[in-house]
């Protein structure tokens, strides 16, 4: 198979360890961050404001992160925005062990680390092409995803468990030492899989990218669509928390188990994609489908461990819709253009996440979070309806 046929190469077997600790102490910080505000705030919306304020520098720098990305060397930014972020999940911490945390602290400290991983993301994918060449690449996507959504699965349920035995500082300390093997490979991989990238004005070859996705149908629809699915429906980080405290009445362990429920769902999606030959499209909608059943599910009146199963299909539907948008753009996009489309991505997934984030949590004290949930769901499937009826009326289109 493509994915562990990657992982016979040693500076990517590397990278790819290093990564999926990373990731797993960036899922027990999310899990613990969310519960975090509910318990200082015991409000959805105010949950949703953190959120989105995470998100919120993804609107201003992804198309600059992207054009840094093809222009300075990748290793570089990683090792400053790797070590951003582990410097502000220690700073976290110590707040937390000091009991000196407000709400005003999590606003400035949610900002600052969506300020550095703005830069990372777009620099980290064009860095995984790098690493696994551009043939392999598929089998790279499958191989990332596998990971994360293992991270997803383990991290939240020993966030929770903890949260409720240790302390909240806990799971923040974890996240910041989580980051140091990462700086450690970067240290090491050699130069020349690490180069600086494309050099010329700046302003223009942003232009370029954005003219490269306006004439693509097919990169353009899947751009569109991750956008509006990502506002209405993958905004897990503020609908999870909030569900499982205002909605089921679950304490930090019932929470970590409806989250790793979620990553449960997401595995099956990415071992599928991992074991699958060859990409189809039609993936994407099915991922789409799911999510909206998933949502639509969640307005019944549902007990603890049917509200598990169904964050367990609404992992699953996730994944397919993000890895299957992300594999589509990733094989059509010339290489000299990488870093700048996938910003452009980067830039639809990630700005959703404001005025999605924002309006689940204003949705679930407005409405409840049953009701809310059904309304983001019917918007979700709008939008989709609306992007496949443009996409098919598009020429040079496999979608």
């Amino acid at each position: 198979m493509p994915a562990l046929e990657l992982l016979r190469d040693p500076h990517y077997r590397n990278y790819w360890i290093s990564l999926f600790v990373s990731q797993l102490g960036t899922w027990m910080q999310s899990a613990a961050q969310a519960w975090l505000v509910i318990e200082l705030t015991g409000s959805a919306e105010r949950l949703g404001l953190v959120v989105a304020l995470q998100f919120a520098p993804s609107l201003l720098f992804s198309l600059p992160a992207g054009v840094l990305a093809d222009r300075w060397p990748r290793r570089t930014l990683l090792r400053i925005t790797q070590g951003s972020m582990a410097a502000l999940a220690l700073a976290m911490a110590g707040l937390l062990f000091a009991g000196a945390i407000t709400y005003g602290w999590v606003l400035v400290f949610a900002t600052l680390y969506g300020l550095a991983n703005v830069f990372d993301l777009p620099t980290r994918q064009a860095f995984t092409v790098e690493l696994a060449t551009r043939d392999r690449y598929p089998g790279a996507i499958a191989l990332n995803s596998f990971s994360f959504n293992v991270a997803r699965l383990a991290g939240p349920a020993i966030a929770g468990l903890l949260i409720a035995r240790l302390g909240m500082g806990w799971a923040f300390l974890i996240n910041g030492l989580s980051f140091f093997p990462m700086l450690v490979f970067l240290s090491v991989v050699p130069v020349g899989l690490a180069a600086a990238g494309a050099r010329g004005n700046p302003l223009a070859q942003l232009a370029a990218g954005l003219a490269y996705v306006r004439r693509t149908p097919e990169v353009l629809s899947a751009i569109v669509l991750i956008f509006w699915v990502g506002t209405f429906a993958i905004n897990f980080q503020t609908l999870v928390p909030a569900y499982a405290r205002l909605v089921l009445g679950l304490g930090a362990e019932g929470y970590g188990g409806i989250m790793s429920a979620m990553g449960a769902g997401a595995l099956v999606g990415a071992v599928g994609q991992a074991l699958a030959r060859g990409f189809n499209p039609r993936r994407i909608d099915y991922g789409v489908g799911v999510l909206v059943t998933a949502h639509l599910l969640l307005f019944l009146p549902l007990g603890p461990w049917a509200v598990a199963a169904v964050m367990g299909l609404a992992g699953l539907g996730m994944v397919l819709t993000l890895v299957g948008t992300n594999t589509l753009i990733q094989t059509a996009v010339p290489d000299d253009l990488r870093g700048r489309v996938i910003s452009i991505y980067m830039l639809a997934l990630l700005g959703s996440g404001p005025p999605g984030s924002y309006l689940t949590g204003w949705l679930m004290d407005v409405l409840g979070g049953r009701a809310a949930a059904g309304v983001l769901g019917l918007l979700a499937f709008a939008g989709w309806a609306g992007v496949r009826i443009w996409a098919a009326r598009r020429p040079r289109t496999s979608w």
